[in-house]
């Protein structure tokens, strides 16, 4: 093997290296029998949530995978393997993948890593049943709220009483 081609090797690795350190989540799938039409049509949903998937030969992934310092991703670095790079939203990838794969039997969820963390089939999942970012906020400002509706209904009630006792 020439120079050239050991040093091209080196700059994949060094690149795919980069995007596990910069990615908040990664999603490894199989994605195996899936058409064509339908791995566009995930990928634009993925793009969609400012997710990236690449599909990388194994031993690059394996090899960028212990540069990063992530120990036991090698078992799912087998087979026809795509990677969801998630950025800001960290449970994208997982809940675009999941959803995908509840329509396409084909698609499987491999493992991956969440915030630094190896993560299993099992803790994806379960982050793919979070509400997106704008829904928590949702949740959080409704509980917010709460003790305030909760003073100006008595405070109400109050007034309300005391005008029928004045009447």
């Amino acid at each position: 093997m020439s120079k050239e081609v050991i040093a091209k090797k080196a700059e994949i690795v060094d690149a795919v290296a980069e995007k596990f350190n910069a990615a908040s989540s990664i999603v490894v799938t199989d994605y195996r029998g899936l058409t064509v039409e339908e791995v566009t049509e995930l990928r634009k949903q993925l793009r969609e949530e400012g997710v990236e998937m690449r599909v990388i030969k194994n031993t690059f992934l394996k090899r960028a995978a212990d540069k990063s310092g992530y120990e036991g991703l090698d078992e799912v670095f087998s087979g026809p393997t795509a990677v969801a790079f998630g950025g800001e939203d960290v449970a994208a990838p997982a809940r675009v993948i999941a959803k995908f794969a509840e329509d396409h039997d084909a698609l499987e969820i491999k493992g991956g890593m969440i915030e630094g963390k190896v993560s299993s089939v099992e803790e994806i999942v379960a982050l793919s049943k979070l509400p997106d970012r704008d829904g928590m906020l949702s949740m959080l400002l409704s509980v917010l709220q709460a003790p305030v509706r909760n003073v100006a209904y008595a405070v109400k009630a109050i007034a309300d009483s005391k005008e029928e006792d004045a009447a």
